[in-house]
């Protein structure tokens, strides 16, 4: 990270990233003691710069250019808030191959996609982090990962959302 800031960049900023931006902001001493270092977003993409949101930004924070976030060198930790697979899938790649750590929450994505997603980030030394795209936020991954990596666990049973079509039967 730069000079002791982690510098965040984020992809689409709809109700969530707004949520986060939110929780970022009203949190940042919390975060900043927890951290030990403060967190700065510098840059957020979103389709349509003129729409209205709940959440005010500086001059030049706002794009409507994935490419202006992706490429920043400053930015280490990209927030995906796109959604869907096509096309986050090629920008959260291109984001893995330049080096920066992702955070996700697109179930969809890392259903689809998670082995190469996973793969590339273990070949570029990043991290994927994505408790919030499973077990409806509830940390199983992490409480298996920390707290439970001595025990033997063999299977983990859940409840999966169903995709359902407007023409599927309920």
């Amino acid at each position: 990270m730069s000079k002791g800031t982690i510098v965040v960049g984020m992809l689409g900023c709809g109700t969530v990233g707004g949520g986060v931006l939110d929780v970022l902001a009203r949190n940042a001493d919390e975060v900043r003691e927890r951290l030990g270092v403060p967190i700065v977003v510098k840059r957020v993409a979103v389709k349509d710069k003129q729409k209205p949101r709940s959440v005010k930004f500086e001059k030049g924070v706002l794009t409507d250019d994935p490419d202006a976030v992706l490429d920043d060198p400053s930015i280490h930790v990209i927030i995906e808030l796109v959604g869907g697979v096509v096309p986050t899938r090629a920008m959260v790649l291109k984001a893995i191959r330049s080096g920066k750590h992702v955070v996700t929450a697109n179930k969809a994505l890392l259903a689809e996609h998670g082995e190469e997603i996973f793969s590339e980030a273990r070949k570029a030394g990043v991290t994927i982090a994505f408790e919030g795209s499973v077990g409806g936020g509830i940390p199983v991954i992490r409480s298996i990962r920390e707290g439970l990596v001595a025990n033997r666990i063999q299977k983990i049973f859940g409840i999966v959302n169903e995709r359902r079509t407007s023409s599927s039967p309920r």
